[in-house]
C-alpha cells in the first residue's frame, strides 16, 4: 500500500475518522490503530507478520526481565540474548544469501570446491532464495533499541504488550521508518493524544510536500533520466552521465524525505509527533554536517547503539577513525546486501576518519575547524556535494561491475545533451532550488499554511493528490522499502 496511492487515501482517512471518534476509550483506540498497522503490513505479504510478533514477543519479554534483574552477568546475557535474536533474523533474510555467493565465489577462485561438497551437492551453492520483507532493517533496529535502552537504565519497559507491538508496526514508519525511539513514541501512546490546528495544518502541508517530492521530481526524475542512464551507460556521454548522477541524488533525497513527510504528516493527523528525518542535507559543508542532516533517524541510532558501543572516541585518536570506519561499513551493509554498498560504506568512513583528523590538527594549531568566509564555505558544500555524489555511484548501481562502467564513462569526458529533455532540467533546477531555499521560509509557508480553515487545507491535500494523480503514469516503489 504506497503512500502515493488511493488505497492510502482511502485506508488513513477510515483510520483518521475511526480513531477520533473512538480516542476517547484507549483501549478501544489503541486497538484499532493497532489492527490498522497490521494490516497495513499484511496488505504486502500476511505471512512476515509473524517476524514482527515474534520480534516483538522476545524484545517486550527480555526487556521486561532486563528491569527485574540485578545481576550484571545476566542482564548482559538478556541483552545479548535480544541482540543475537534481531541480528540472526536480520542476516537470515536478508544477508545469508550475500554471504554464501560471496564465500562460493571465493572458494572457487581458490579451486578448493571439493572441500565443500558432500555427495552430489555443493554447500557453497546454499541459498536461501526467500523474499526479503519488507521494512525489516526498520523495524528489527526499532525493537532492539527498546533492550539496549532498558539495559543502559534508560528507558523503563512498558507493561502492555499491545501497546509494545503498536509502537514497533505503527504503520507510519513500519515499512521505512523514521526509526522512532521507544522514549519518544511510548509515552504518547500511554496517553491521550491532542489533535491542535498547528498540528493538523503541519500534518497535512507535509502529506502534499511529500507527494510533490515523491512523484513529480523522485519518480519523474527516475523515470526520464536516472533508470535510464545507470541501465544503459554506453548509450550517453559522460556530461549525461554526469547528469544521471546529480538526477539520482535528487531522487533518493526527493523519494526518501518525501516518504518521511507523508509518514510524519500522517502521524501528525493522528496526534503523534514523529522526530525530523531530514534537513536540507545537501547544503552541509562537510561529511560531518552531511550525516547530521541525512536520514537522521539512522545516523543518530548507528552513533548511539554502535558508534557509542565500539567506544566511540574514546582511547585515541586511531580508535576513533576505526569506529568511524566500522560504523559506516556497517551502515553500508545495513542498507543492502551488496558489495557495492560495503563500498558505499567505507568511503563514507574513510572520508569521516579523515575529515576528524584534519579538524583535530586545526584545533590543535588554534585554527578554526571549518571553512571560514563565504567563498571557503562555497568550496566547502560544493566539494561536499560532488563527494557525496561520487559515493552515490556505488549506492545506486547494481553491482560492482555497474559502478565501474559508470566511473569509465565519466572518464571518457565525451560531451553531449541529446538525451537530457528541457522537463528533465526543469525538474532537476526546480529541486534544486527549493532544496536550498532558508529553513525560515519554509517554516513561513507551514505557519501560513495552518492559518488557512481547515476543510480549505484538505481540499488543497486533495487538490494536489488530483493532480498528482494525472501526472503519474507507473507506480514507483520508494527506494528505501528495499531496505
Amino acid at each position: 500500500m504506497l503512500f502515493n496511492s488511493l488505497e492510502y487515501a482511502t485506508f488513513f482517512l477510515v483510520v483518521f475518522v475511526l480513531y477520533w471518534a473512538t480516542v476517547r476509550y484507549a483501549r478501544v483506540a489503541l486497538g484499532l490503530l493497532l489492527g490498522a498497522s497490521l494490516l497495513f503490513y499484511a496488505c504486502w505479504n500476511p505471512r512476515y507478520l509473524i517476524l514482527i510478533v515474534a520480534s516483538t514477543l522476545v524484545d517486550f519479554t527480555v526487556g521486561g526481565a532486563l528491569a527485574r534483574t540485578r545481576s550484571s552477568p545476566r542482564r548482559r546475557a538478556l541483552l545479548l540474548a535480544s541482540v543475537i535474536y534481531n541480528l540472526g533474523v536480520l542476516a537470515t533474510f536478508k544477508y545469508f544469501d550475500f554471504f554464501m555467493g560471496s564465500a562460493g565465489e571465493l572458494v572457487r577462485w581458490l579451486g578448493a570446491e571439493q572441500l565443500f561438497t558432500v555427495g552430489d551437492r555443493s554447500l557453497i551453492d546454499l541459498h536461501l532464495g526467500t523474499l526479503l520483507p519488507v521494512g525489516i532493517s526498520f523495524f528489527t533496529f526499532q525493537s532492539m533499541s527498546y533492550t539496549i535502552d532498558i539495559y543502559r537504565r534508560q528507558l523503563e519497559p512498558v507493561r502492555s504488550y499491545p501497546q509494545y507491538l503498536l509502537y514497533v508496526s505503527f504503520f507510519p514508519q513500519l515499512v521505512a521508518g523514521p526509526i522512532v525511539r521507544a522514549r519518544d513514541l511510548l509515552p504518547q501512546l500511554a496517553q491521550r493524544p491532542p489533535l491542535t490546528d498547528a498540528m493538523g495544518g503541519r500534518g497535512l502541508f507535509l502529506i502534499a510536500l511529500g507527494l510533490v517530492k515523491k512523484v513529480v521530481i523522485a519518480d519523474f526524475l527516475a523515470l526520464n533520466l536516472v533508470d535510464r542512464t545507470f541501465a544503459f551507460t554506453g548509450q550517453y556521454s559522460s556530461f549525461e552521465m554526469l547528469a544521471g548522477i546529480y538526477g539520482y541524488a535528487l531522487q533518493i533525497y526527493c523519494d526518501f524525505s518525501g516518504y518521511s513527510d507523508i509518514a510524519i504528516g500522517s502521524a501528525l493527523l493522528l496526534g503523534f509527533r514523529f522526530p525530523d528525518n531530514f534537513n536540507a542535507p545537501y547544503k552541509a559543508l562537510n561529511l560531518q554536517d552531511f550525516w547530521r542532516r541525512w536520514h537522521i533517524s539512522l545516523s543518530t541510532w548507528l552513533r548511539d547503539y554502535l558508534y557509542v558501543a565500539l567506544g566511540g572516541n574514546r582511547g585515541g585518536s586511531w580508535r576513533t577513525y576505526r569506529n568511524l570506519l566500522l560504523t559506516m561499513l556497517l551502515g553500508g551493509l545495513w542498507h543492502g546486501a551488496g558489495w557495492n554498498f560495503v563500498i558505499w560504506g567505507a568511503l563514507h568512513g574513510v572520508a569521516l576518519a579523515v575529515l576528524r583528523a584534519f579538524q583535530r590538527r586545526r584545533e590543535a594549531s588554534g585554527r578554526a575547524p571549518g571553512p571560514r568566509g563565504p567563498a571557503g564555505k562555497l568550496l566547502a558544500g560544493i566539494f561536499t556535494f560532488n563527494y557525496v555524489c561520487f559515493a552515490w555511484i556505488f549506492f545506486r548501481a547494481n553491482d560492482l561491475t555497474g559502478a565501474w562502467e559508470v566511473l569509465q564513462k565519466l572518464g571518457e569526458l565525451t560531451f553531449s545533451t541529446h538525451h537530457l529533455t528541457a522537463p528533465v532540467v526543469c525538474v532537476m533546477l526546480f529541486a534544486t532550488i527549493t532544496h536550498l531555499w532558508p529553513r525560515a521560509w519554509f517554516d513561513r509557508q507551514v505557519e501560513a499554511f495552518g492559518r488557512l480553515p481547515a476543510w480549505l487545507q484538505a481540499g488543497a491535500v486533495v487538490g494536489t493528490g488530483l493532480c498528482i494523480g494525472q501526472l503519474a503514469s507507473v507506480d514507483v516503489p520508494f527506494i528505501y522499502f528495499q531496505f
